[in-house]
């Protein structure tokens, strides 16, 4: 099996629901955001060139990152859920699986410490050899 990533960023505000009243992440903020896209292939899956996918496909997701998330509001670019990494991460996995079907999982980072990634079952189960884990 190989993988490949490739890192962004953007900065973006958001407030996050369901949380007690006096925490922090309740109030309006913003984060410099990373996103890390993971992409897998196996031996035989490569393209003729020996890529997972050339790095340069990968330019469509950034112009959709900086359009769609750079320098706005989390809160209504993700109007259908709670903008937490999770969350983001989830969002990106599904927006993107079909154009990238290689993908294998969405890292992203609000801070230097703290990383959330959505890995789908599946992706997982092929990695391990471990159905249902």
């Amino acid at each position: 099996m190989f993988t490949i990533t490739k890192e962004f960023h953007f900065s973006a505000s958001h407030r996050l629901d369901h949380l007690p009243p006096d925490h922090p992440c309740g109030r309006l903020h913003g984060h410099n955001y990373i996103v890390v896209l993971e992409l897998s292939a196996a031996s035989d899956e490569l393209t003729r060139p020996g890529f997972v996918r050339d790095y340069g496909e990968l330019g469509q997701f950034k112009k959709w990152l900086d359009e769609t998330v750079d320098h706005r509001h989390l809160n209504d670019a993700l109007a259908d859920r709670n903008p937490s990494a999770e969350n983001i991460a989830l969002w990106i996995y599904q927006t993107w699986t079909n154009d990238y079907p290689e993908l294998t999982a969405v890292r992203v980072s609000e801070t230097p410490k703290t990383w959330a990634t959505y890995r789908p079952a599946m992706a997982v189960a092929a990695r391990t050899g471990h159905a249902g884990d």
